[in-house]
Parts: C-alpha cells; structure tokens; sequence
C-alpha cells in the first residue's frame, strides 16, 4: 500500500450539480445534512431529560433561520474586503453557497432564535443549549467537509504527508508560493477536534451529569481553544481585533464566556436537574391526552352555564303549577 503523500481536492466540479432546472451546490446540502442530524439527535436527548417528543422542531426553525443569518452577516463583517470593493458584485453578500458562514455569528443568532422560543414554551434556555451541545459540534464536523469541496479554509504551507492539494488559482494562496505547495487542511483538523469534543462531552456528563448550562459552556471552552489554535494558523484574508485575526478573538470570547458561565454555574447549582422545563415537570403522554377543565373552550361553558339555567327555569315552572 503506498504511503500517504497529500490529500487531494475535490475536483471544482464536484462542488455543484444539477437535477432538471435545479443546481445544488454540495457545502450547502452538507450544512441541510448537519442541521438534521442535530435536530434528531437533540430531540433524542431532550426526550431524555423529560421534554416532550419533537418539541425541538419549534426551536430549531428560527434559530437556524436566524443562525444562517448571523453566520453569513458575522463572515461578511470580518471579511469585508472579499465583498466590499470597486467593480465586486453586490449579490454575492448573500451567496452562502459561495462558503463563508461563520460558526461564532451562528451561535449567536441561532441563541436568539432559540431563547425566544424557549421562553414561550416554558423551557430553561440553558437546559435547552446543554441539549444540543454536542449535536453543535456534530454539526459542526459535517459542515467542514463543504469547506473541502470548497478549496477553501486551508492553513500554512506545509511538507506533512497529509498536506492538502489545492488548485490554482485560489484567490487565498499567498502569492510567490511555486504550484505543487501542500497546505494545512485547517478544516481537517478542526473537523476532528469537534469529534473529539463530542467524546469528550459525553464523557463528562457520564462521569459528573452535569446540567445546569454546564455542558454547553465546556462545549464553548473546548471549541473556543480549539478554534484559536486551528485559526492561527489559516492563510486567508481576516479583519483583525486588538492584533488578533477577528476569528481568533472571537473564540477566545467564546472560550472565557464558557468559563465564567461554568463557575457561576457551578456554585449556583448544586443538585440535580429535575426536567428541562420550568416548573420542573417532565412530559407524558397523558399531557396530550388529558385536557383540563380550566381549558375548556368559552363556548363550551357558555353552552353548559345555558343548558343549566334553562333546566332550572323549567324545573321552576314545572312546581308553579
């Protein structure tokens, strides 16, 4: 068996296809995939921890809207040179299957999205986060394979057996570098770290069962480390912050809020979590089955209170005569 040399890219014409008068692009039928994955296994453990079976789906509908929202506006606002320049095509702003969403801007508006949510149905939103967290990462994973058929999200030149073939041209190889340069497949490896988070998690909440928005913040920690290491190191064009690539910083907030928030936490909570809803109960069957009196429809009632005087008024003639 030959020894490993490089990976390869795909070939650019495997990025897109068509079906009749339709062209799907493959990064985004990767991010469709990733999101469904998360969603079943969400639900799977939502159910678990005493939500009801599917309760997911009225989460996860504005917070993906809203996530592929903040992901592309927090791309376009690190990378406005990509998009912003004399002769550029102002459309391509919202070409997302172009590449270029970024996973902090996800969180953020998927949060939005999914607290409001939470609030209407009575669910504890860090209850909810510590649910999803590692589907997050799963997610995640998926979604980088997008990135290689994208030739995109590539780190330094490097001479390792698993460097990465990119094409020429690509708008982000440094110029002055001679054809045949491997690169650091940054999306590999961060691929990879988001399954080893996943372990990790799962491990955790064995081990200590934590709850309590604990999970979710060792979800932030462990991305937000990884994300700076892996970011350090990636070839293209970022805004900077404070001398920081803008997404270097941005994890680094990630991994500090995930700190804090597992101290506060911590401290907070010392016993364990009853239900991921508010008051606490834990969802059955029944609750769909039973209704309560107090629900009744106002027409209803309104039909009982008329029937009673009526019975009661001719009851009432009955004994005058």
């Amino acid at each position: 068996m030959p020894a490993l040399t490089s990976i390869p890219s795909p070939p650019a014409q495997w990025a897109s296809f068509s079906i009749g008068p339709f062209t799907l692009h493959v990064y985004a039928l990767v991010i469709v995939l990733g999101i469904v994955f998360a969603v079943w296994w969400t639900n799977r453990r939502m159910t678990a921890r005493g939500g009801e079976p599917w309760i997911i789906i009225d989460i996860a509908v504005p917070a993906v809207i809203l996530g592929l929202l903040g992901a592309r506006l927090y791309h376009v606002a690190t990378h406005p040179a990509d998009y912003f320049y004399e002769g550029a095509d102002w459309w391509r702003v919202f070409a997302i299957w172009e590449g270029g969403n970024a996973i902090i801007g996800g969180l953020i508006g998927g949060a939005i999205g999914a607290y409001i949510v939470c609030r209407m149905r009575g669910i504890r939103f860090l209850s909810f986060a510590d649910a999803v967290a590692p589907a997050l990462l799963a997610a995640q994973a998926i979604g980088r394979i997008g990135n290689w058929f994208n030739h995109e999200l590539f780190g330094w030149p490097t001479d390792l057996p698993w460097g990465l073939e990119i094409p020429q041209p690509n708008a982000a190889i440094p110029e002055g570098l001679p054809a045949g340069t491997l690169f650091h497949p940054t999306f590999l490896y961060e691929m990879l770290w988001n399954l080893v988070g996943i372990g990790v998690i799962l491990v955790l909440e064995r081990m200590f069962r934590m709850r309590w928005g604990k999970t979710v913040a060792i979800y932030f920690i462990w991305y937000g480390v990884g994300r700076m290491m892996i970011e350090s190191i990636r070839v293209d064009y970022s805004e900077v912050i404070l001398g920081l690539r803008s997404n270097v910083f941005g994890a680094l907030v990630l991994a500090l809020i995930g700190v804090v928030l597992f101290i506060v936490q911590t401290r907070r909570y010392r016993t364990d979590e009853k239900s991921i809803y508010v008051d606490d109960h834990v969802w059955s069957e029944d609750d769909d089955a039973e209704t309560p009196a107090a629900e009744e429809s106002p027409v209803a009632v309104t039909a009982g209170v008329n029937e009673a005087v009526t019975t009661t008024d001719k009851n009432g003639s009955d004994e005058s005569k």
